[in-house]
């Protein structure tokens, strides 16, 4: 449980010009607080009775599956309901939809107004993410990053350093796979819909993106590159027939058990490697920035969960303190303490936030975190729909067929998609 210095500190630090009137209080009001089933929300949990203990208010937690989350969400905030002051929410789904909906609170001026809280402290993409059409509607949790994980022992025996370019990716994993035709020289995410995350970061270093306002993206050179190379990353370096439908636990599952040189995927997934009693490999693994492409190194770098205020709340006050409480400085790094990966730059900085890490993996946290790109999809408002239609060429580019003509098909249909979803 946080001390109560940690939380007063928080406190203190969030209470100047933050949208409340001088004098205001929260003591005495209950503050209704949704959240997700998630460590994050587990780890707030133990904290949260030293913010009420301080700040003389109750907060009320309704706790949810995500499924239900959304439901609820669906109904709730459709329906202009008032019994939702602060909403756990997830950025690259909702963000778009439930801006553009009028659900979430405008906090500009509450994040932008209090210097000590910090939100120049936030990390440029997880901080982009939570802003719409200029307007700052959310503040970040939890973040993940594209890293490469990679066979340290393969690497060595190969002599090999580790890949800092594509170019370089694709040189050690064909090496590695000639020399153990057993072992894969790249795993990845294939199934259509999963692979899309995946994919933009290699998109995005290439120089692709997905969208242009309504004009699809995906039918540039950039992006047939970025199609292309991933396909074959895959399945041109392999003996094994590569299964359609892996996401990241089937793609880890082959790595751990020591069938792949490399994969990039998340960050905050990195104990699934490390720990011995999933990997056979947790001995050899390391991590490294993800390979710069010809547009350099532009790993995705995202808030996969924000803390946002309900448009309709009669407790804006009452949320906006809990926010300020659960995002601040000394917060925060208690949480990371804790081993909850947030978007503070000054966490990650801090040797005391991070001391489990391994540290290659923090370095190559650091690196990502700088260089990150705050979407690792179409942010539109049916996300789910986007991802099928551009997730397409990836499936077909791995299965070795006609990339272009997929391209072309998934082009037009996004293009025509995007023209739907902006009405």
């Amino acid at each position: 449980m946080a001390t109560t210095a940690v939380v007063a500190a928080s406190l203190v630090a969030c209470s100047s010009d933050s949208g409340i009137d001088e004098g205001d209080s929260i003591e005495g009001t209950t503050i209704r607080v949704t959240l997700a089933n998630h460590v994050w929300t587990e780890t707030i949990k133990d904290l949260i009775p030293e913010f009420e203990k301080e700040s003389g208010a109750k907060v009320e937690i309704t706790q949810l599956a995500e499924d239900q989350l959304s439901d609820q969400y669906n109904v709730k905030l459709n329906a202009g309901t008032d019994e939702i002051d602060v909403l756990m929410y997830r950025p690259l789904q909702e963000n778009k939809l439930f801006a553009d909906n009028g659900y979430l609170a405008n906090l500009t001026d509450q994040v932008e107004g209090d210097k000590e809280w910090d939100w120049s402290d936030f990390q440029e993409g997880p901080a982009s993410l939570t802003t719409y059409d200029g307007e700052v509607v959310g503040v970040p949790i939890i973040t993940e990053r594209t890293v490469l994980y990679y066979r340290k022992d393969l690497l060595q025996a190969a002599g090999l350093e580790v890949p800092t370019t594509l170019e370089e990716l694709e040189a050690a994993a064909k090496a590695i796979h000639e020399a153990n035709p057993d072992v894969a020289g790249y795993v990845g995410r294939t199934g259509k819909s999963a692979a899309v995350t995946q994919l933009s970061a290699f998109l995005y270093s290439f120089g692709g993106d997905w969208l242009d306002g309504t004009d699809s993206l995906i039918g540039s050179d950039e992006a047939r590159e970025a199609y292309k190379y991933y396909g074959n990353l895959i399945s041109g370096y392999t003996n094994a027939t590569v299964n359609p439908e892996m996401s990241w636990p089937e793609a880890f599952a082959v790595f751990q058990q020591g069938q792949a040189a490399f994969i990039a995927d998340a960050d905050s997934l990195y104990k699934n490697m490390t720990d011995p009693s999933q990997s056979t490999v947790a001995d050899n693994v390391g991590f490294a920035a993800f390979p710069e492409g010809p547009a350099g190194s532009k790993p995705y770098n995202v808030a996969a969960w924000a803390l946002a205020i309900n448009e309709q709340s009669a407790n804006k006050s009452g949320a906006w303190e809990f926010i300020k409480w659960a995002t601040s400085k000394a917060t925060s790094l208690e949480m990371a303490k804790l081993g909850v990966s947030g978007a503070r730059a000054s966490v990650w900085e801090d040797p005391t936030a991070n001391a489990d890490y391994p540290a290659e993996l923090l370095e190559a946290i650091k690196v990502n975190g700088q260089n990150g790109v705050g979407y690792d999809r179409p942010l539109v408002i049916e996300v789910a729909k986007a991802r099928e239609i551009v997730g397409e060429p990836i499936v077909v580019a791995i299965a070795g067929g006609d990339v272009d003509a997929a391209i072309d098909a998934a082009d037009k249909a996004f293009g025509e998609f995007l023209l739907e979803d902006a009405e």
